[in-house]
């Protein structure tokens, strides 16, 4: 879960500005005083940050200072190098752990080079401060982006030429945003970021220190409310009673996700009657329309023998066609969508039409037809035949 911070609650409005925030004190309180607590993860970000390493230059996604937890609590792997110690972490040393993304951008990507890169000891600045690269993080990739980068390095090389530095959310390929972001993450030990970046980066050089984030892990999610409430008192004894912070749970998300979810098919239900209707309507008037024009033709049937229950079935038949080939062209017209989409899209992104939707949608049509058709089948099923005989 992640502790955030928030507005003060109407009543405690004028404590707002005595408000602390997250700062290191919770972290330790909750490590000392909240036993049902397993990990506490701070870190501390800089930001407009930038790495230059010689004529490059990178903006990574997150620059931030961490403790070792964040291993376990972001679930990063390293690839080559180390982690912090806790020697790094005394010392406030001026290393720093980067995401391939990085060192892409700054060394030459596999790709480009024709071989892997291990930048462990090399240096970078960061905003300007010379920092030694110590540990170097997997690459994240989807299973759709590994089969393009392997298949592409079936294919001949083609020269590419463009500018050094990049910024932007297509970086993470086929990946997404969230490949992306772990791909061009920067870490460093939190003392240092401490001690280099925030500790004169406050309003009239006064020190900073409050915290971008806490992410806390419990002991047992069969003890989560439990833990929240003991967790929520521990931080009120710190903020001195003032509540200006609150937790955000993965079942928060997932709720959010369903909530999000529920809201976007009530949403597209309510479009698709309101569509359905309208459609209806248009087919109920084209069929009137066309029995208008065929009043002597059914009284002709009528003359030479056909029922009142025949006719209604021809009528209602037809509504039924008409309606089937709005369906057809809609389904037609839906797949040149999502086929376009697909091209426009990453793939694992793309919309899919299953054949179980296309059916239902051919027996919504269908039955749209029949209903539209009911009252015109039924008012050409009652003429008399006389009188459309005589109608002009």
């Amino acid at each position: 879960m992640l502790l955030e911070d928030q507005d003060v609650p109407a009543y405690q409005e004028h404590l707002a500005e005595e408000a602390p925030g997250r700062t290191m004190v919770d972290v330790m309180a909750l490590r000392r005083s909240a036993p049902l607590i397993r990990l506490v993860s701070p870190e501390m970000e800089l930001n407009n940050c930038t790495l230059t390493r010689a004529d490059k230059m990178v903006n990574p996604s997150e620059c931030v200072g961490v403790w070792p937890a964040v291993l376990d609590m972001n679930l990063h792997t390293l690839q080559h190098g180390r982690f912090f110690t806790d020697l790094d972490e005394e010392k406030a040393n001026s290393v720093c752990v980067i995401g391939t993304g990085i060192r892409d951008e700054l060394f030459g990507s596999p790709e480009k080079t024709g071989q892997e890169i291990v930048p462990i000891g090399q240096q970078v600045l960061i905003n300007g401060q010379p920092f030694t690269i110590v540990g170097m993080f997997t690459r994240y990739e989807s299973e759709q982006e590994r089969k393009e980068r392997e298949l592409a390095k079936t294919k001949p090389k083609e020269k590419q030429a463009g500018p050094v530095r990049r910024r932007g959310w297509g970086r993470g390929g086929g990946g997404g945003w969230a490949f992306w972001r772990k791909n061009y993450t920067v870490y460093m030990p939190m003392n240092t970021m401490w001690v280099r970046f925030r500790s004169a980066a406050g309003a009239n050089n006064i020190p900073d220190p409050r915290l971008t984030d806490i992410d806390v892990k419990v002991r047992s999610l069969d003890r989560l409310e439990p833990a929240l409430q003991q967790a929520r008192n521990v931080l009120l004894m710190t903020h001195r009673g003032i509540e200006d912070f609150g937790f955000r749970t993965q079942e928060n998300q997932i709720e959010s996700i369903n909530s999000q979810i529920r809201n976007a098919r009530l949403s597209g239900g309510i479009i698709a009657a309101i569509s359905l209707i309208v459609g209806g309507i248009g087919i109920m008037n084209i069929m009137l329309a066309s029995i208008n024009e065929r009043i002597r033709e059914i009284g002709i049937c009528k003359a030479i023998g056909a029922t009142a229950p025949a006719i209604f079935l021809q009528i209602l038949v037809e509504s039924i066609v008409v309606a089937l080939v709005g369906a057809l062209a809609g389904l037609a017209a839906s797949l040149g969508l999502v086929r376009l989409l697909a091209v426009v899209s990453p793939a694992q992104n793309s919309p899919v039409i299953t054949p179980t939707a296309m059916l239902i949608a051919v027996i919504f049509s269908a039955a749209v037809g029949i209903i539209a058709g009911l009252f015109p089948a039924f008012k050409a099923a009652r003429l008399d035949p006389i009188q459309a005989l005589r109608y002009e």
